[in-house]
């Protein structure tokens, strides 16, 4: 069994729902929640230098924040530990899972056909993640 549960955040009603439900299997199971979170900074040519990169961290760092608030609220729960990650989330994701005892994410569904998919995160976490994974639709958190 694994140290943690571990749920990818990206801000989305999908994330804080999947952070829900992290935090309860994760109570169950006795163990730390992991909420990660990820963030790139533009590629830019070979010897260009990136203006503002700190921009993206901060933008992903308030994201996070403020998804741990709209699940949890003031103050979030003591077995909640926050992480940034300057990353590719799929990579990240993977990578936190080989020893977590179970990988929660969000699904962004958007309606018609497209809505019937798995993203390309949630996709790659079910297809390769070395734990069991979680893929909460947003609509049904409140089941």
């Amino acid at each position: 069994m694994g140290t943690a549960v571990v749920v990818g955040v990206d801000g989305s009603p999908a994330s804080v729902a999947a952070l829900q439900h992290g935090h309860r299997l994760a109570a169950a199971m006795d163990v730390e929640v992991h909420a990660v979170a990820c963030w790139l900074a533009p590629q830019m040519a070979q010897g260009h230098a990136v203006m503002g990169i700190s921009h993206f961290e901060e933008k992903a760092r308030l994201t996070l924040n403020d998804a741990v608030v709209a699940a949890f609220g003031n103050p979030p729960p003591p077995n909640l530990r926050t992480r940034l990650v300057n990353g590719d989330a799929r990579q990240v994701l993977l990578s936190a899972g080989k020893d977590a005892g179970m990988l929660v994410v969000g699904r962004r569904g958007h309606g018609g056909f497209g809505g019937l998919l798995l993203g390309s995160v949630s996709s790659a976490c079910v297809a390769h993640a070395e734990c069991p994974v979680l893929v909460v639709h947003a609509a049904r958190a409140a089941l």
